[in-house]
């Protein structure tokens, strides 16, 4: 559904100046300027001038001539104006609108509007300029010429270019599990201060690895104009951990790659983001674009595309499926077809649907914004009419928390729906496993970006309502391919992250043969066959009533902590570090939601101060916003601005005495003294009500150098009912990890 396009020609014309190319997040002034059409502008008419949902551009304010975003706007004539700003003043995805009504006078032909964004003759630093890249920034004019506020929207939008700053940090990214001999590449690029891969580069950098890899060039060389290099056609021939740094001229190491694990193995491990949108629904650049993206500079091997439902027409519905097939390439980059099915909270909530092959129909939740209804018949407005309308497709769904939540308690059908998404830019919505678990619902964990900005597999979360980087999902399968891919999505075999590229292996044996099933028994007649091993997602009958749960973790970053879990219990929180280990370093930590919906930012901000103590250094933690802020006010005190959506954040404070004095807490939730003696290396935890909100304080070791681990545990299973064994990661860079979970049970198959 569109805007009305009565007389669209004969409505006025608008243009920005100045116009082309600025940099991403940078403070500017643009003046658009609306001249009135042959109707001019009625008493109590108006215009909007629209941005999309998506875009993070400051926030126009009217009030302070000094303060960032300052926005005024002049009529030629004299006529008297009215302004106000509201994200949800126009059709989405062009929500974001500000409103200039004429409440005293009118406008005549030639007449004109001058809007300065960022109006600095009163000190303004200028407007905030959106924080990610898009070839067409517009500016969407909306005219009400008769006061009868039914808009025409204008031809041939006025529009600016957003591109990368310089870099400002670089990354080196590597597989993570490939066998002896297998080739591999390096691929290396610099990114900006709010995360785009910048072609601003002009950098040599030598190349040193702790190992033997054959065809390791002894440099490489990012040069103005390049968005990555790669280093292709490397080996490793024998087993081991390896790792690659990039160095300066002056041999300084200026970032190292994630770590890769050689060793013979069956199956490798696979990164992906599956779960995103372009500007044909409610994201940023076209999606051809998003693929690029996806393939070429955040360096993933698997990808989807998730557009809202109610938005994909039958035109780009065929568009999207031509653009999988033609990027899917075996070997290289897979490229899953599918959407977002969009319904309502209360009709189930969101469901990303993903099949097999191209050619399969789109069951859309409703047409509220596709004005073709020839197809509206086939629409299927619940969950659980969207799960009787897919059976029978060769297709996998996964539940997630976007705008809208997934309500597995309305509606789930397991040989459909195979995993939730427990973290995206959104947040972080563990609670979604746990109502799985109560459920008896078998699934996988998965994370993925649910981006809008156009950065599928490095989604930065920008400056707006997104409060966290988005994820990813580690697949275990034997090759790159569509059909391998799709097998290691049915079968729950990957783990997801927040956005780092750690190895994480699960792994649960048994003293006798346990009862492996290809399919989940509670659902139907499957076939099985016995195994003494299972890995993550597996779902098998046994005998024993302890079994081993061995963990491997190797990771960029040290290890915090591993939760090792059955189901909703925390059975054990393992630090690779003791009590003797413990130093100066202390950290404060907040986190959860409001609630399960839109509106589940939680704000934080607040302060510390210490008594009788000092800070001796200070490092905020999962500060994703640069306009957050983070601020020492004093040597014992500093102050911040914070939200959470699920997700954490925090800070990190090395004290100058390590035992002396108290340590005071100021939120608009938690207010609280510890005393610095206190803290050790559990945590002590003010509970804030809300969903999964708390702060929580402990301590750790001067130097943690712990960025590897094996770990065994034998676990005493429940006799009833089912057993999901999984564990969690935390990091010290403030990433996280979660495992599948291994579903054991010794009953007939039926739930717990």
């Amino acid at each position: 559904m569109g805007h009305a396009v009565y007389a669209r020609e004969r409505m006025g014309r608008a243009e920005i100046t100045p116009g082309g190319a600025f940099e991403a997040g940078a403070f500017a002034t643009l003046t658009l300027t609306y001249t009135a059409g042959t109707y001019g502008i009625d008493d109590t008419g108006s215009i909007k001038i629209a941005h999309r949902f998506a875009s993070d551009m400051g926030k126009p304010q009217f009030d302070d001539p000094a303060a960032p975003d300052y926005v005024t706007v002049e009529a030629s004539n004299g006529a008297e104006l009215e302004l106000r700003y509201d994200p949800k003043q126009n059709i989405r995805p062009w929500d974001k609108t500000l409103y200039i009504k004429v409440v005293r006078g009118f406008l005549r032909e030639g007449d004109r509007l001058v809007v300065r964004f960022g109006d600095r003759r009163g000190g303004s630093p200028g407007m905030r300029l959106q924080t990610f890249c898009e070839e067409r920034f517009t500016f969407r004019v909306l005219v009400d010429a008769f006061a009868t506020y039914d808009y025409v929207e204008l031809p041939d939008p006025p529009a600016i270019s957003i591109v990368p700053g310089p870099p400002v940090a670089f990354r080196a990214v590597l597989p993570t599990l490939r066998r002896p001999g297998d080739p591999f590449t390096l691929h290396v690029k610099g990114e900006d201060r709010w995360g785009n891969p910048s072609d601003r580069c002009d950098h040599v950098f030598i190349l040193r690895a702790n190992r033997r890899v054959v065809g390791l060039p002894e440099r490489l060389v990012l040069r103005p104009g390049m968005f990555a290099a790669a280093a292709a056609g490397l080996r490793v021939e024998e087993p081991g951990d390896l790792l690659i740094e990039l160095l300066d001229g002056e041999g300084r190491v200026v970032t190292a790659s994630n770590p890769l694990r050689i060793t013979e193995t069956d199956l490798l491990a696979w990164w992906a983001d599956i779960h995103g949108q372009s500007e044909e629904t409610i994201g940023t650049n076209s999606a051809r674009a998003y693929f690029r993206f996806a393939r070429d500079r955040a360096f993933l091997d698997v990808a989807g595309h998730q557009g809202n439902d109610f938005q994909i027409t039958g035109e780009f519905w065929e568009e999207l499926q031509r653009l999988t097939r033609e990027f899917d390439e075996g070997g290289r980059f897979v490229v899953l077809p599918g959407y977002e099915w969009s319904g309502n909270t209360g009709l189930g909530g969101d469901r990303n649907v993903f099949f097999a092959k191209e050619g399969r129909p789109i069951r859309r939740s409703s047409h509220a914004l596709v004005p073709d209804l020839s197809d509206a018949h086939t629409d299927v407005p619940t969950a659980e009419a969207l799960f009787d309308a897919l059976r029978g497709e060769d297709c996998f769904v996964i539940a997630h928390v976007g705008g809208r939540y997934a309500d597995l308690r309305r509606a789930h059908d397991g040989r459909l729906e195979r995993s939730v998404e427990i973290h995206s830019a959104w947040g972080t919505f563990e609670w979604l496993l746990h109502d799985a678990f109560e459920l008896g619902c078998r699934v996988g964990v998965v994370c993925n970006s649910d981006g809008h900005k156009g950065r599928p597999g490095a989604s930065h979360p920008g400056a707006s309502m997104f409060g966290a980087y988005g994820g990813l999902t580690c697949l275990f399968a034997p090759e790159l391919t569509r059909p391998a891919i799709f097998e290691a999505y049915r079968r729950r075999h990957h783990y997801g992250t927040t956005g780092c590229r750690a190895f994480l292996d699960l792994r649960v044996r048994f003293a006798e043969p346990a009862e492996l099933f290809a399919e989940d028994p509670a659902l139907g007649p499957t076939s099985s066959r016995p195994v003494r091993e299972a890995m993550m997602g597996d779902i098998l009958r046994i005998t024993d009533e302890t079994v081993e749960l061995a963990v491997e973790l190797l990771a960029a970053a040290p290890i915090e902590r591993v939760e090792i879990r059955n189901g909703r219990e925390t059975l054990e929180i393992f630090r690779p570090y003791g009590e003797a280990d413990l130093g100066a370093r202390i950290r404060v930590i907040w986190e959860g939601a409001r609630y399960r919906g839109r509106g589940r930012q939680t704000i934080w901000d607040g302060s510390a101060e210490l008594e009788g103590n000092a800070f001796a250094d200070l490092a905020p933690i999962n500060f994703w916003n640069l306009e957050q802020r983070f601020e020492r006010t004093a040597p014992g005190r500093v102050e911040w601005t914070a939200l959470t959506t699920g997700n954490f954040a925090g800070f990190e404070a090395r004290l100058e005495d390590p035992g002396s004095g108290v340590l005071r807490i100021d939120t608009p939730l938690v207010q609280c003294a510890l005393p610095i003696a206190g803290i050790g290396r559990e945590d002590s935890v003010v509970e804030a009500g809300g969903l999964g909100r708390r702060l929580r304080v402990f301590r750790l070791p001067d130097a943690n150098p712990h960025r590897r681990l094996r770990l065994t545990r034998r676990i005493v299973l429940r006799e009833k009912g089912d057993n999901p064994l999984w564990v969690g990661v935390t990091f010290e860079d403030g990433h996280r990890a979660w495992t599948s979970p291994v579903y054991l049970f010794r009953d007939a198959g039926t739930r717990g």
